[in-house]
């Protein structure tokens, strides 16, 4: 190690800010998205009626947040993602996260039952319980939330493709339970056009995805009126490698694409509006977080007032955060903490209205009970220690934070009229993945060269022992729900089944709503892979361009 790069106690000293650890030259620095950034900012650097961009919380445009007193009133719901292997290590998780004061549960699904394929299908094969819980019928619905009162708790379900299935899944469940369609909180994601975009978990072609979503919209507004029909995600846009700006304009070409087609369906926009909610996912760069969310707000509330005449109430952005999955490093696991705080904070300070933190070990594996907890615990206490909720959107009025609002909001909207030009959200999948693209082989190459600094990765190694692995038997979990899925199929009546699959085949061909039909398959005891292979016959499958 050169005498220049050596401390007085001889570690390693930090470079000049701009050389290492963001982005750009030592006279050039920039946020992690490439924004650049001043040495200082004054009243000088930021030039707005603060009436107009700024508000008030819980007016419009919603700048400094969507409720009145935000956290003071009641605190962001604390929703822990989780789901591995069988229903019941997967309810036996819930019962332990409730037990510490969790508030709301979030399913994570496996690949297959995301694919809709049920655990015995060929193309299901090693990956069964692997990434999350696997859901092939009603039983296993039923054992995911047994013991759990689904009038009580709101449930946040991760799937797109198959959502709908899973949707009637619980409902059936819940009736089962005497617990009406009407009481029902949660959300499910819903959101297709991410899948094309940056994820690839779809099944079926861009139009009767997307009439699909219309579907379940329609339906839940009249049946299920607590119901989030759609989540609609930019994290796993973030995650794939966008800028922050390129997360907000990509979510809300994909939103108002729903938005569009859901008018087309005859449903009036400020009966569903109101129940539309977001996924962003929380980064490192703090300030630039903070101001992303900000931005957002604004954003949707003059998209919404602009395109549609929106009332206020369909004009709220409410929004989900996740801490980053892709800045969890396997290489001195225990930093994740630290990473994971960090970005927690910022989606408190910019308004989030439910979080879900990391666990530390989720770069080596799923996450361990202690690393669940420890999550938990950050979130608690940034609520209860940390003194963030007391006041509304206390980073307000900073200079440097205003700012990024300012550009972030900016810049999204340059996407969205390139997005616009090509004719909306779903005939610009290929441009997004393209922005996509260039923006992560840009990050990484900047790591490979050390122009960014990754903590333990790529600057100060050491010796950090791993964590405990999972040591899960996913070969012995599988031949298990292979058997549970074929014990259904023989013991169950075929004709109900047959029956409500070709009812489903009809509808699919045709106009009518198709949540009742596949609402009737699962409480017949058809299978996830039968319905979803029911829509395939009819529809087909997706065929990305290349």
């Amino acid at each position: 190690m050169s005498a220049d790069r050596t401390g007085a106690e001889g570690t390693e000293a930090p470079k000049p800010a701009g050389g290492d650890g963001v982005s750009g030259s030592e006279d050039q620095v920039h946020t992690d998205s490439g924004l650049p950034v001043d040495e200082l900012y004054g009243p000088d650097s930021i030039q707005f009626d603060p009436a107009t961009e700024l508000g008030r919380p819980g007016a419009f445009p919603f700048t400094r947040g969507v409720y009145p007193n935000m956290y003071r009133g009641r605190l962001w719901t604390m929703r822990q993602y989780a789901g591995f292997g069988t229903a019941a290590e997967t309810n036996e998780r819930y019962h332990y996260l409730l037990e510490r004061g969790q508030t709301g549960l979030s399913v994570a699904f496996d690949l297959p039952t995301q694919m809709g394929y049920d655990s015995d299908h060929p193309m299901a094969t090693g990956e069964v319980g692997r990434a999350g819980v696997a859901i092939d019928s009603l039983e296993d619905m039923r054992i995911l939330f047994d013991g759990i009162d689904l009038g009580e708790v709101s449930t946040s379900m991760t799937i797109n493709s198959t959502a709908a299935i899973l949707l009637a899944l619980y409902i059936a469940v819940a009736e089962e339970k005497g617990i009406p369609r009407k009481a029902l909180a949660g959300t499910v994601q819903n959101d297709i056009l991410k899948e094309y975009i940056a994820r690839g978990t779809y099944i079926y072609p861009v139009d009767p995805s997307l009439r699909l979503i219309s579907d379940l919209m329609a339906f839940c507004s009249e049946e299920v009126p607590r119901w989030n029909t759609i989540s609609i995600s930019g994290y796993h846009i973030r995650e794939a490698g966008s800028t922050a700006p390129q997360e907000v304009a990509f979510t809300f070409a994909n939103g108002l694409e729903y938005v569009k087609r859901a008018a087309e369906a005859g449903i009036d926009v400020d009966e569903f509006a109101p129940r539309l909610s977001f996924f962003f996912a929380a980064h490192n760069d703090f300030f630039e977080e903070v101001a992303k969310f900000r931005a957002a707000r604004r954003l949707w509330a003059r998209l919404m007032r602009e395109r549609w005449d929106a009332s206020d109430h369909s004009c709220r952005l409410r929004f989900h955060t996740q801490t980053g999955g892709s800045t969890l490093t396997a290489q001195q696991p225990r930093n994740n903490v630290v990473r994971v705080t960090i970005q927690a904070l910022s989606a408190v300070l910019g308004g989030t209205q439910s979080l879900h933190t990391n666990g530390y070990d989720e770069a080596l594996s799923l996450p361990s009970e202690e690393a669940a907890e420890l999550a938990l615990r950050t979130q608690q206490i940034l609520a209860f220690e940390s003194g963030a909720p007391r006041t509304v959107d206390p980073l307000a009025g900073s200079y440097f934070v205003e700012d990024l609002t300012n550009r972030i909001e900016r810049e999204a909207r340059r996407y969205l009229e390139e997005i616009d030009a090509r004719g909306g959200a779903a005939g610009a999948i290929s441009y997004m993945q393209e922005e996509i693209h260039r923006a992560a082989y840009r990050f990484q190459m900047e790591v490979e060269s050390g122009d960014r600094t990754v903590v333990g990765v790529n600057r100060f190694q050491g010796d950090d022992p791993a964590p405990e692995m999972d040591r899960t038997d996913y070969s012995g979990l599988e031949a298990s729900q292979k058997a549970r899925v074929g014990e259904l199929r023989s013991t169950r009546e075929p004709e109900p089944v047959e029956r409500a699959l070709a009812r489903l085949k009809e509808a699919a061909q045709g106009s009518e709503n198709l949540m009742p039909r596949i609402l009737e398959a699962a409480k017949a005891m058809a299978t996830l892979g039968e319905i979803s292979d029911a829509l395939r016959e009819s529809w087909g499958s997706y065929a990305p361009k290349g």
